[in-house]
């Protein structure tokens, strides 16, 4: 009985430690320190309404919109199904696929110079990267300009300001948020029209 008891003081206080007081102590932390990212790394518009993450990748399909890295998240872009689509290299389905996206791409860019970028026909392993490469971005340009009737110039020098270099100088690859570039266009250019 009493090595019943001593365990049973031993799980209440694991319990009570590891399950209340550090989960609340880190979240008070993160919520003094980083408050933004701790709440979500939340976007909003000029209105404040919320419409996305910083954190996690949303579908575009209006041509007047940089569009991201496809996805395998549930139904696609699904945050709370998070995941890729399991297709290995040499798997028929992920190239019929890739094969389909890419025509799809080169149809709805017929003026973009060069193969459809590599990482527009292929899923992040989370199947919600919110980044794509600016080489990407700046092939998609003419598409996006074309839809917003400005000169891509103007659309690049956007792309430009929001391409993000390495970390650190020399970690990672430089990327583009594509919700970021996507919002900063509606503020400098104004929404599409509804026909785009």
């Amino acid at each position: 009985m009493k090595t019943l008891l001593i365990a049973l003081r031993a799980t209440l206080v694991t319990l009570v430690l590891t399950g209340l007081i550090y989960p609340l102590g880190m979240t008070a932390l993160a919520q003094l320190v980083f408050p933004s990212a701790a709440n979500g790394s939340l976007v909003t518009d000029e209105n404040g309404k919320v419409v996305g993450s910083h954190l996690i990748g949303q579908g575009f399909a209006r041509p007047g919109y940089f569009q991201p890295r496809p996805s395998a998240a549930g139904n696609g872009y699904d945050g709370m199904a998070s995941g890729g689509s399991n297709f290995g290299p040499t798997s028929a389905k992920l190239r019929e696929r890739g094969q389909a996206d890419a025509k799809r791409l080169r149809q709805d860019n017929p003026n973009s110079e060069g193969e459809v970028p590599t990482e527009l026909v292929t899923a992040s392993g989370s199947g919600l990267d919110p980044h794509i490469s600016p080489a990407s971005a700046r092939w998609q340009i003419p598409r996006v300009a074309r839809a917003r009737g400005v000169s891509n110039a103007r659309i690049g020098a956007v792309v430009d300001e929001f391409a993000a270099g390495r970390d650190l100088g020399l970690l990672g690859e430089p990327t583009v948020n594509v919700l970021d570039l996507n919002l900063a266009l509606d503020r400098q250019f104004g929404r599409p029209a509804a026909g785009h």
